[in-house]
């Protein structure tokens, strides 16, 4: 190797550096064009589920809770709720909150009817279908 450093390496470096992660970039897009139509969740959604995702962003529900990863980490991830606990569980756990129990944190009520309920709850069993490659990893969110 030479003893000094010429500009011409340096060019080539930088060129081969460039060349290199923009083929590697255009090579990731087109992997992720191929494979996400594939996990394309969107076909399953009807009336209830779109009811319960405006429930969960009118409740602001992602301001304590995490969906998929994302919001806040104050309360547990709701991602996989459904498969963990059931429709039934979780309208029941909105019906009983806050439980006043001491030491621990609160969920309000935000006294929703059965109606809304059933959506919030068709919301979260829809989100769950979502093919997430495992994340979270950790079954509890």
């Amino acid at each position: 190797m030479p003893e000094s450093f010429t500009k011409s390496m340096a060019r080539n470096i930088y060129i081969g550096g460039s060349v290199f992660f923009i083929l590697f970039f255009l090579g990731l897009t087109y992997h992720t064009e191929k494979v996400l139509p594939e996990r394309d969740n969107r076909v399953n959604i009807n009336e209830q589920v779109a009811l319960g995702k405006h429930i969960w962003e009118v409740n602001n529900c992602i301001g304590c809770h995490t969906l998929l990863g994302e919001g806040a980490y104050y309360a547990p991830e709701l991602g996989n709720v459904y498969q963990r606990r059931g429709g039934e569980f979780i309208k029941a756990w909105m019906k009983a909150m806050p439980t006043n129990a001491p030491g621990r944190r609160q969920m309000p009520n935000f006294n929703l009817d059965e109606n809304q309920l059933d959506a919030l709850v068709e919301f979260l069993k829809w989100t769950g279908e979502i093919n997430t490659s495992n994340w979270p990893p950790n079954i509890e969110g």
